[in-house]
């Protein structure tokens, strides 16, 4: 996820260069999006002082600040808080936003209907760990026990039911947010083929992750067709009455690329992979290890003050 996949899969070079600039002045911009962990949290997810007091100086400005996250609101919501952000916020990798302020969700793009059926049917087919994001919640069995501590952070609310597969939430009016499975490759790969035959209202990404002193294994997750972290951060602008110009944007993982591109400028953590580092405006010095990447980001593109 990925939300965010897991830092043994990063890449941790660290070479800065920046591309052309749509929107070079420092006070053209009104508005500052970040990704949360890999970018403001670390591995124990912790922000850096230094991060959350640059943070609260650039909202004193008067600056739109929002989060855009892999994570499901309630494992967004406290760093949210922390940061007393009370705005529109991005989750699920943009397919759902919500306000702070009354926790009213604002868009949500669902998988329901006959494509969650098929979904559903896939997984209960390759007999995977399943994990369904839905109304807040991450709904698991014991199937997916040895994995929860991979998947809490999306989410403190999780739930455990006898079978994911023949859980209610799939009949959810709303529909699934997200479904995230975990096994091995070949297994993976086979419930991907199967599902991207079967729908083409979804979003399917598939990876390699360790887990622990496991061996490797494969994660997949599929979201609906629509939403991504760009189309979250346009939202944003358009909600705040701005361009896309006027929006900077900091990430690290490839589920950032959307909004990275999408920004008038954007940043990439040091240690991010180099496709994320081509997708940005520019590259930060600074890595989730040695934290202040939010702080640098800021001041190269609001200026030190």
């Amino acid at each position: 996820m990925v939300a965010q996949a897991p830092f043994e899969a990063r890449a941790a070079t660290s070479q800065t260069f920046v591309r052309a600039r749509r929107c070079p002045s420092p006070g053209a911009y009104r508005l500052f999006a970040i990704d949360l962990d890999g970018t403001l949290l670390n591995r124990s997810g912790t922000a850096h002082e230094k991060d959350i007091a640059r943070i609260a100086q650039l909202m004193a400005r008067g600056i739109h600040v929002t989060i855009l996250t892999g994570r499901l609101f309630s494992g967004t919501r406290p760093t949210a808080e922390l940061l007393s952000i009370t705005g529109p916020v991005g989750c699920a990798d943009g397919s759902h936003v919500v306000a702070m302020h009354d926790s009213k969700t604002l868009v949500h793009r669902g998988i329901r209907g006959k494509t969650a059926a098929n979904v559903r049917s896939v997984l209960d087919a390759h007999n995977l760990a399943a994990f369904v994001f839905a109304e807040d919640a991450i709904i698991y069995d014991d199937q997916g026990l040895r994995y929860v501590p991979y998947v809490r952070t999306w989410s403190t609310d999780l739930r455990i039911a006898d079978r994911v597969c023949q859980h209610k939430v799939w009949d959810s009016r709303r529909g699934i947010t997200a479904v995230v499975a975990l096994g091995e490759a070949e297994v993976i790969q086979g419930a991907v083929s199967a599902l991207q035959a079967s729908s083409q209202r979804m979003q399917i990404a598939h990876f390699p992750f360790r887990y622990g002193g496991d061996s490797e294994q494969w994660a997949l997750i599929a979201r609906a067709s629509g939403g991504t972290k760009g189309t979250a951060l346009a939202w944003m602008a358009k909600h705040y009455g701005i361009s896309l110009e006027e929006t900077v944007c900091v990430g690290d993982w490839t589920n950032d690329v959307p909004m990275l591109q999408s920004a008038g400028r954007s940043f990439a953590m040091g240690q991010a992979p180099d496709d994320v580092k081509n997708a940005a405006t520019d590259v930060l010095e600074s890595t989730i290890e040695s934290g202040g990447g939010i702080a640098e980001a800021i001041d190269r593109a609001f200026g030190r003050f």
